[in-house]
């Protein structure tokens, strides 16, 4: 995906590019029960959720703020911050 793509960044979107980022265990649920877990305690760590971060500002042109990006970071609380990054920027 390039940038200037008019797609947002969704929650099915961003467990994919978690996913492909470092894989998930089976049982690892981020639709669902996992999504108020540190992203740390599901196998993610500080580089991969980096890795993830540099991915969307490149293929989105999305800046997530450094508080963002940390070990406390759950899922539900990145799609939050991307949600706000993309109504700072207007469509993507």
């Amino acid at each position: 995906m390039s940038m200037g793509t008019t797609r947002s960044i969704d929650r099915e979107l961003l467990v994919r590019l978690l996913s492909e980022s470092v894989g998930l265990e089976e049982d690892t649920d981020l639709a669902g029960d996992d999504a108020d877990t540190p992203l740390v305690e599901l196998g993610y760590d500080s580089l991969a959720l980096l890795h993830v971060a540099g991915r969307i500002e490149a293929d989105f042109g999305l800046i997530l703020p450094d508080d963002a990006v940390t070990e406390d970071s759950t899922l539900a609380g990145l799609l939050e911050s991307l949600q706000r990054a993309e109504r700072a920027e207007g469509p993507l």
